[in-house]
């Protein structure tokens, strides 16, 4: 499949998408557009976004640009690349992955059984990242429901007695795997079920011909700080990104320390609202991607190789 296909699926669950010189983009909430596929690096022109901006009456967009451009906030897309096999892992993922093999069977299964049964898992991650207002059911299942004939989307679950414990929604477009939804039951995190489910379709999709490489996320905007922890335990890698939050030019001169304070405080009085902690994500990224990268807040995933990014940088910009 390609983007066109993706922005299908996009449009079925009821997104506007509009397609620029640089990206597509997908109404990712009121005024917000996100740019897709998720794992383009992209440098929109200045008059590019202006003009998407003005013309579709949007606030702000969201997207991922190279590290040596001049402006974003340090961030990372986490990635998988060959090879991929059990013996790489540590020994607590590898000895995670055999257990939960032992007690899930993995395979591919219909979106139609995802859309219902599927959302007891979503409904229990959700909640472990305290999330939960952020989707309903209804929203879920035409979530499900709008890829079921869309080629190069997949549904992949680990099941127990015939129960859905773990599931995912892979999609292939060109040469890359994405993973638009990881989901499943704490009921059954003790039997390592998120290992079986990485693991296994992990090596399905990079087996796959043609593939390159999996993209599994970009950097959260609100999830907790350690949503990331098992992916990397799992050996995935993140590869650093600048990622942008463009305001029109209308809203921009209001953009402030003191407005990111308030909204802060304001999320802080009403910690599970998503609308207010999407806002605080993006003003705080907004903010802390006018500042050099020194200055910025680095992800702990980052941090090693810090001074090899900062001198690659620094010797770019000299020449």
């Amino acid at each position: 499949m390609n983007a066109e296909t993706f922005a299908e699926w996009m449009r079925r669950q009821g997104h506007k998408v509009y397609r620029t010189a640089s990206s597509y983009w997908y109404t990712a909430g009121p005024g917000v557009l996100q740019a897709f596929p998720y794992h383009w690096v992209i440098t929109p022109q200045s008059n590019e976004i202006r003009d998407l901006m003005v013309a579709k009456n949007i606030v702000a967009l969201r997207y991922s640009s190279p590290v040596d451009v001049k402006a974003g906030k340090l961030s990372y897309h986490i990635i998988l690349k060959k090879p991929y096999e059990l013996e790489m892992l540590k020994s607590q993922a590898r000895n995670g992955v055999k257990r939960g093999l032992e007690h899930f069977a993995v395979e591919q299964i219909s979106f139609e059984r995802l859309a219902t049964e599927g959302w007891a898992l979503q409904q229990d991650t959700l909640m472990r990242q305290d999330r939960l207002r952020s989707m309903t059911r209804k929203e879920w299942e035409l979530i499900c429901r709008s890829a079921k004939d869309l080629a190069g989307f997949e549904a992949w679950a680990a099941i127990s007695n015939g129960e859905l414990a773990g599931a995912v929604i892979i999609c292939r477009i060109d040469d890359v795997f994405n993973v638009p939804y990881a989901m499943s039951h704490s009921r059954f995190l003790g039997e390592h079920v998120n290992n079986a489910v990485f693991y296994t379709v992990s090596q399905e999709m990079l087996n796959r011909e043609g593939v390159k490489r999996i993209f599994f996320t970009v950097q959260s905007l609100d999830a907790p700080a350690n949503v990331d922890e098992f992916k990397f335990r799992m050996g995935l890698e993140p590869i650093a990104v600048r990622q942008c939050v463009d305001f029109h030019p209308m809203v921009e001169p209001f953009i402030s320390s003191g407005l990111y304070s308030l909204t802060k405080k304001m999320l802080q009085k009403d910690p599970n609202n998503p609308t207010l902690a999407k806002a605080e994500g993006m003003l705080r990224f907004h903010i802390e991607g006018k500042c050099d990268l020194q200055k910025q807040t680095w992800a702990e995933c980052l941090l090693k190789d810090k001074e090899r990014l900062l001198q690659n940088l620094s010797h770019a910009s000299s020449h």
